[in-house]
């Protein structure tokens, strides 16, 4: 498996930029991976609990995009833009992940790592690379940790799923 920080930028980038969320999903990380990667199961678990995702377009690959709406449950709706920069399957995503519109001035980097356990679960981290300081604090006090949060409690209620199937 290559080294997910050599040649990055996120080898040195400043911590006080940087959102860091974990879980420990029960299953392989193959199957967390697919879970990111096949345009049916992301559609189906990612976001924030109560929203639904509607999608306009949807690549994932290298140099591909997904365009796609938040909707709360009131209509509310948070436009979206991830264009996948690094896949290593089963190892890594790297994503630009902002609204859609271009030059986003408050799109950042996310990193998605997945590492198998020797138990056979996967450690998921979701790290969030913004480009200041304030942008960070800012989508704290949106509520990104708690919401990213629920995104992965999402992924393994879903990955349980379809274990029981």
């Amino acid at each position: 498996m290559s080294d997910p920080l050599k040649n990055s930028a996120w080898r040195d980038w400043p911590l006080d930029r940087e959102i860091v969320l974990a879980r420990v999903v029960d299953a392989p990380r193959n199957i967390v991976y697919a879970a990111w990667t096949d345009p049916e199961q992301i559609q189906a678990w990612f976001g924030p609990d109560g929203m639904v995702i509607e999608t306009r377009e949807i690549g994932l690959n290298p140099g591909g995009v997904w365009r796609f709406d938040m909707v709360t449950p009131d209509g509310t709706r948070y436009s979206n833009r991830m264009i996948f920069l690094r896949m290593e399957a089963p190892a890594l995503i790297e994503v630009e992940h902002g609204s859609d519109q271009d030059d986003d001035p408050g799109k950042f980097r996310m990193l998605v790592t997945f590492d198998e356990q020797s138990n056979g679960k996967t450690v998921i981290t979701l790290r969030q690379m913004h480009p200041s300081k304030a942008q960070r604090n800012e989508k704290i006090g949106f509520g990104a940790v708690e919401y990213g949060g629920q995104t992965l409690d999402k992924l393994a209620l879903h990955i349980a799923k379809l274990g029981s199937k």
